[in-house]
């Protein structure tokens, strides 16, 4: 396998790759990860769809990219993902996945002209003071120590940061920034969590630095990711006859380990209560996503609060028992033992009373019927205690939404903290106290706030308590190569799959663990697209360092007149003329 850029491999057509037509794969999960695996044997491994299995053990596929109507609950959706311009694996897959929405057009297609024909970016990034405009104005309030910090670390190797937390790195200065305020909320970043990652995000998506404050770097689909993303591609696959076995819990891999090789032989099963499995020879590929991030969801309801279930947990089981076998096969205990600090909770609302989408409205500056963009990505309440973010997107946000309803998502970092409105912490409300609570910071009178919660909303929260467990500090070997050492016919896939190229918490980073874990197994002759160079791209570092400054010049010390005569030579050069471009030096009347 090897990584490329440019036209020259994108839209190249790989050869079969020898002995293709007498491999057969299977995929434990169905989430992201494997659906483009399999994806990708199919289209550029050709290998026969008929020779893939999926095994689930949820009822649905597609894993964190969800959306469902539970008929007595509601409408759910347990997060929402943000995508961007150059996610070059996620649009090399979707560029070959039909459209079920517009005949003869792919799902790239669709998403294209949507965020073309209706750009997203956001009116009203952050409220306080029950709804009130927080006139953070864009700015990123760095003072200069918190910007040396963040040049530290940008500027630090990966091993200076392996198992440091931001808190660690990243002083108190920073963390008061409106910076740190809009990427905790945007990214769901903790002050605890792993320093390393806050660096490879600041690299992975430098280029986006100047949209931060208003989205504008984001683009998303019409519909929640369950039917805009996993019900096209699903569809796809089933029509090049890839069979999916849900309600099927992997539970162990036996594997033949060596010092020369490594193989796997035998996936254990249980389906209907039954134990089964299959053995494995060479031709027999395995692709296992290990570890979840929605792993223990529980529901709640309007009536009743979600519960943090620390219970068995069988996606970290299956990956506990993995890797006790090597080494090499990573320790999921870094990432699954600290629920306080990787747990968070969600809410999906859906209105019932024409008088919610009103003060939702006054927030987004838009109308939320209109059927275009509304919020434009989250707004995050800065003086909640629950440190709350809402969202609302292109309505209706499901297909069998009736006309009259909007649906909303709420999130919050700060589940164990009592409200400002039900004096109580997030992980112990019910919906209706979930519903109260934003009604509060929408800017809803207060003593209207309890009738409206009660009938004008129906609301399903949800407890994860596993949904920033890739963000936890962690060091080199705690995820396994996506194919380990010595790997023949096996491969690790998902968000605790390591890949260096790019960054977790992303559906470009499911998709990019398919692609490598399926090129390298079969041995595909093209290249896998290498990550947005950004983060060595002059013009887009200028342009960040202006943002980051707030616009305010470079101060070049010395006397103005000697200041003035550097400028001037520096002016006649390449050097001067992208320092002006970007302002960051003017000369000086």
């Amino acid at each position: 396998m090897f990584y490329s850029s440019g036209n020259y491999e994108a839209f190249a057509r790989p050869r079969k790759p020898e002995g293709a037509e007498r491999k057969s794969a299977w995929f434990v999960g169905a989430g992201l990860a494997s659906l483009s695996g399999a994806a990708f044997m199919i289209r550029d491994g050709q290998v026969p769809g008929s020779r893939i299995t999926i095994l689930e053990r949820l009822k649905l596929p597609g894993g964190a990219l969800d959306g469902i109507r539970e008929p007595k609950k509601g409408f759910v959706v347990r997060g929402g993902r943000e995508m961007e311009d150059h996610m070059e694996c996620l649009w090399d897959l979707f560029r070959s996945v039909p459209s079920i929405e517009i005949d003869g057009a792919s799902v790239l297609d669709e998403f294209y002209w949507l965020n073309k024909d209706d750009p997203n970016f956001s009116l009203q990034r952050v409220t306080e003071k029950q709804g009130q405009d927080a006139h953070t104005d864009g700015l990123f309030t760095l003072n200069d120590k918190a910007q040396k910090d963040l040049v530290k670390l940008f500027l630090a190797t990966r091993e200076e940061m392996e198992g440091k937390r931001i808190n660690e790195v990243l002083g108190k200065d920073f963390l008061a920034s409106n910076f740190w305020l809009y990427w905790r909320t945007m990214f769901a970043f903790e002050e605890w969590h792993s320093a390393l990652e806050m660096k490879l995000y600041l690299h992975r998506f430098v280029h986006h630095v100047g949209g931060l404050p208003d989205f504008s770097a984001l683009k998303f689909t019409k519909y929640n990711q369950y039917e805009s993303l996993v019900l096209p591609l699903t569809r796809w696959l089933i029509d090049q006859g890839v069979t999916f076995h849900f309600q099927t819990e992997v539970t162990d891999i036996d594997f033949d380990i060596t010092p020369e090789r490594k193989l796997a032989t035998r996936i254990h099963w249980i389906k209907d209560g039954e134990e089964g499995g299959v053995d494995l020879g060479e031709d027999d590929l395995v692709l296992t996503t290990i570890g979840s991030l929605t792993e223990n969801s529980d529901d709640g309801d309007h009536h009743t609060a979600a519960k943090l279930d620390e219970g068995p947990a069988p996606a970290w089981d299956l990956w506990k028992n993995i890797a006790r076998r090597d080494p090499s096969f990573g320790r999921p205990e870094v990432f699954c033992t600290n629920i306080p600090e990787s747990k968070w909770e969600s809410a999906t609302v859906t209105t019932l009373d024409a008088r919610i989408p009103e003060y939702i409205q006054k927030i987004a500056k838009r109308d939320p019927f209109s059927g275009g963009v509304v919020t434009g990505g989250i707004v995050t309440v800065r003086d909640s205690s629950w440190l709350m973010s809402w969202t609302v997107n292109r309505q209706p946000h499901f297909k069998q939404q009736p006309e009259d309803q909007i649906v909303a998502w709420v999130y919050s970092l700060f589940v164990d903290t009592p409200g400002d409105f039900v004096k109580k912490p997030m992980q112990e409300c019910t919906g209706e106290e979930i519903t109260q609570e934003w009604l509060y910071h929408l800017g809803v009178p207060v003593e209207e706030i309890p009738e409206l919660a009660a009938t004008g909303a129906m609301t399903v929260p949800v407890m994860m308590p596993y949904v920033t467990s890739f963000f936890l500090p962690r060091r080199a070997g705690d995820r396994p190569d996506v194919v380990p050492e010595g790997a023949v016919n096996f491969a690790f896939i998902g968000q605790f799959a390591e890949t260096t190229r790019d960054t977790i918490f992303t559906t470009e980073y499911s998709v990019r663990t398919g692609m490598e874990a399926a090129y390298q197994l079969l041995g595909i002759e093209r290249g896998v697209p290498e990550v947005f160079n950004s983060t060595y791209d002059v013009r887009k570092l200028l342009a960040a360092t202006t943002r980051l400054r707030d616009g305010e010049e470079l101060h070049i010390p010395g006397p103005g007149i000697l200041r003035n005569r550097l400028l001037r030579r520096i002016d006649a050069t390449e050097i001067g003329e992208l320092l002006s471009e970007f302002g960051l030096l003017h000369e000086k009347k």
